[in-house]
């Protein structure tokens, strides 16, 4: 089995809430690790996701970071969340 990591760092604006995280997490940039493995049989290169890791700050420990999995679908519904709410805070233009 061929398997493959991707890193992709995400941005919130304001805290958020994310389900399998038991505290809410403050505004900031995140790491996110999607680890992939290759479908075999197949006569082009297709892989599919096989788990999808947020870092987060740990509550227990100051300075500490875990690595907690999360859907995916979770995760972009918190980012949609997350822009919807800079669009509408953004100041619109002066009458």
């Amino acid at each position: 089995m061929i398997a493959r990591t991707r890193d992709k760092m995400v941005s919130f604006t304001k805290p958020f809430v994310l389900a399998g995280v038991d505290h809410a997490l403050p505004a900031g940039e995140y790491r996110v690790k999607t680890d992939e493995e290759l479908i075999e049989g197949i006569s082009f290169p297709v892989y599919r996701r096989v788990a999808t890791m947020i870092f987060v700050p740990a509550q227990t420990q100051r300075g500490a970071i875990e690595m907690v999995a999360i859907d995916p679908a979770v995760l972009q519904a918190a980012l949609d969340r997350d822009a919807e709410g800079a669009a509408t805070a953004a100041p619109g233009p002066k009458v």
